[in-house]
């Protein structure tokens, strides 16, 4: 299995994950020049972008702190891109959360990082 056929299983795991949490998906694996948003998903009238992470092992840390800065602010940028192209007004509830993936175990980081 490659590592996009990896990424894939998992983000469809964190997808069925937040399903079960009564969440709407709204897009998997959005794409803009600015990046790339693993889940978008709709929690009541809230608008979740959501960067799924997963390792093996600890022997490239714990998956959730591969969201760095530089990570952060790419997603950021695109789910602007996101709110704009859907025309959804910028006051509306969004926030941003990682899913972490660790052997098999996931923790849900809601509001792991800053908005707009």
């Amino acid at each position: 299995m490659n590592n996009r056929e990896k990424g894939s299983r998992y983000e469809d795991q964190a997808a069925s994950f937040f399903i079960s949490l009564g969440y709407e998906i709204l897009e998997q694996n959005y794409r803009q020049k600015t990046g790339e948003i693993d889940l978008i998903a709709k929690d009541g009238k809230t608008i979740v972008f959501t960067e799924v992470k997963y390792r093996k092992n600890l022997r490239k840390g714990y998956p959730e702190e591969a969201v760095n800065y530089n990570k952060q602010k790419r997603i950021m940028r695109t789910a602007e891109w996101y709110l704009k192209e859907h025309r959804i007004p910028f006051d509306r509830p969004c926030r941003f959360d990682v899913i972490s993936i660790l052997d098999g175990e996931l923790k849900h980081f809601i509001n792991a990082f800053g908005g707009f």
